[in-house]
């Protein structure tokens, strides 16, 4: 196994990392409603205070950062692990997809619905190399009901979003492959990992009955195993957060379960991306108890379509 060293502390249920150049990594918090940056030295900042609930984050094609806000969540602490909770936050409104400017500050919302369907809860978002992005909506949870989700894709610039695939359980993380031919999403119920084989970007081919939404089914976990965000090493593997388990679960492109990269004392493992000179220093996010960690990790990451 190798070190895990913890690189910042005392978040505030941190997700959708996104390591830059000079060693630190962007990420948000959802419950403190910002997106902060954590520097190699262990200090946060905050980057901008959005509001609502921002969980995933991407660097676009012009460089501004592109913000899944789901609206909002709540929380409470259980068994010492800060978790999530059903219900609706007081102030939520929709969910929407935003984008920061990092140089000014200003944020501006690109889209909030598709066609006449509003966002319910974005959560998760990876750019493709045409300048367009794939995002999760994983819905809302209330007392006693809640929504379907679905996959999407968007041009960056607010000018076309279109439904990918409808409905799913709770998709929560997407990547795309190496050569941007397949796009995966988790779904955090169901334990799944489905696999969209594109025709073009935003057009999958359609997979017949028994598929609920046309994917392809890659891999389902056995026992109470729930997925959460997702990142893709350089071999086209997807390493996916696994949530109770509190591990990183790496999935070959046919479904083989490679490995289970166990972390320390969290189970509510959320997320992952890569970083450094050679992208195979892995971080990770360790919700439950508020830390971002590191660790190097055996095959580099797949490079992603725009940095920082």
């Amino acid at each position: 196994m190798p070190e895990i060293r913890i690189v910042a502390s005392g978040l505030q249920f941190p997700e959708g990392p996104v390591a830059e150049a000079d060693g630190s990594v962007l990420l948000v918090e959802i419950q403190r409603e910002t997106v902060s940056r954590a520097r190699p030295d262990g200090a946060v900042e905050v980057v901008a205070q959005l509001g609502g609930g921002p969980n995933g984050l991407a660097v676009g094609p012009d460089g501004a950062l592109y913000v899944c806000n789901n609206g909002g969540f709540l929380f409470h602490h259980d068994g010492g692990y800060n978790r999530m909770r059903r219900g609706v936050h007081p102030r939520y409104t929709s969910g929407r997809i935003e984008r920061l400017d990092p140089a000014t500050g200003e944020v501006r919302t690109l889209y909030d619905r598709c066609g006449d369907h509003p966002l319910c809860g974005p959560n998760d978002i990876v750019f493709d190399r045409s300048g367009g992005f794939y995002f999760t909506d994983y819905g809302k949870h209330r007392e006693r009901e809640r929504d379907y989700g679905g996959l999407y894709y968007a041009l960056f610039d607010g000018s076309r979003i279109v439904e990918v695939a409808y409905p799913m359980e709770m998709p929560n993380g997407v990547g795309l492959s190496p050569d941007d031919s397949v796009v995966y999403v988790s779904e955090t119920e169901t334990g799944r990992l489905w696999a969209f084989d594109l025709e073009e970007p935003g057009r999958p081919t359609r997979h017949p009955f028994p598929s609920p939404h046309g994917g392809r089914l890659v891999c389902g976990l056995p026992g109470y195993q729930r997925f959460d965000s997702m990142a893709v090493d350089a071999r086209g593997n997807i390493c996916v957060a696994t949530l109770i388990t509190g591990c990183i679960t790496v999935i070959a492109p046919d479904g083989t379960v490679l490995d289970q990269v166990m972390l320390p004392d969290d189970p509510i493992v959320t997320n992952i991306c890569f970083g450094g000179p050679d992208r195979k220093t892995a971080y990770i996010t360790l919700s439950g108890t508020g830390r971002l960690a590191a660790m190097e990790w055996p095959e580099p990451g797949c490079a992603l379509a725009y940095v920082r």
